[in-house]
């Protein structure tokens, strides 16, 4: 399936997309290009495509519609990959696959179907929501929360610098994080199970998809600004011995709103509000990974 408004898809971006799919049909195989129709709908898509027999699932587009697909397969033994067409593709640059649409696809001609654990988070009165990636908590929560989506497709990544700094002269909101037994105050909490971050950065350093737990990651700062000085910590490998960041390994977190209402959002997509619960639910995906990725160890 694919998401025709993604950014690399949008317009002449579709000929990258028929590129690829000559390149599974060379190789032998079928395939059946289905199109979301809008917001939300990649996992109906999804179902859809598993009742009519499909045996295996690729997504095409950004991180938000592979996070969409994934929800409409959580526990489904077809196998799952992805074809990176989005601003940031955040995914495709953990696993080492290529972001050039017909490279991505020689890549998946030689994946390995491989069960790995995914995100979940319960809030209030809502249905539960999986991911693959992370849940950001607070600063990035926010910044989402205020992008605006006309400047995102201009300008891509830097739409989100662009939001970020405008957060620079705010008040920070302050909430409680629970991981094993102990409490944390936090204005911003990243659970991944990535280490690249935005496409960027990693925050995260040991983590992998392969593993059934979360890195989390929680800042402790009392002014936007403050997080500018993680940055060199990020760059120079040092962010665990930071003033005011805690690096710990968990299966589940729970968080609580201060006094103000903070954010939760997976994979670049909003939630909704605190309070809410981040677990994990182990070998809910069969994702298609490079055998590279495999083979790399910690």
């Amino acid at each position: 399936m694919y998401n025709p408004f993604a950014g690399r898809l949008r317009g002449t971006g579709r000929e990258r997309l028929d590129t690829a799919v000559r390149t599974f049909l060379t190789a032998g195989h079928e395939v059946e290009l289905f199109a979301t129709s809008g917001p939300n709908k990649a996992g109906e898509v999804a179902k859809s495509a598993i009742a009519q027999g499909c045996d295996m699932i690729l997504a095409a587009g950004g991180d938000g519609t592979i996070n969409e697909t994934v929800n409409g397969m959580v526990g489904s033994p077809i196998a799952f990959g992805i074809l990176p067409g989005g601003t940031a593709n955040v995914l495709a640059n953990e696993i080492g696959l290529s972001t050039r649409l017909h490279w991505a696809a020689q890549d998946l001609l030689t994946a390995i179907p491989t069960r790995v654990a995914l995100g979940a988070v319960d809030l209030p009165g809502r249905p539960r929501r999986h991911f693959v990636m992370m849940a950001g908590v607070g600063l990035d929560a926010r910044i989402v929360y205020n992008l605006d989506l006309d400047m995102k497709k201009k300008l891509g990544k830097l739409a989100y610098w662009q939001a970020g700094f405008g957060q620079l002269m705010k008040a920070v909101e302050h909430f409680w994080v629970a991981v094993d037994g102990a409490q944390y105050e936090s204005s911003f909490v990243l659970a991944t199970r990535v280490r690249n971050y935005g496409g960027d950065f990693e925050i995260a350093r040991r983590i992998r998809l392969t593993d059934d737990d979360f890195e989390v990651v929680i800042f402790h700062v009392e002014h936007w600004s403050e997080y500018l000085r993680f940055l060199g910590g990020v760059i120079t490998n040092s962010l665990e011995r930071a003033k005011g960041v805690t690096i710990v390994r968990a299966k589940e977190v729970s968080l609580v709103a201060g006094r103000k209402q903070t954010y939760i959002q997976t994979d670049g997509e909003v939630l909704g509000a605190l309070p809410a619960k981040v677990f994990v639910v182990p070998g809910a995906l069969n994702l298609l990974l490079p055998a590279k990725y495999l083979s790399q160890n910690g």
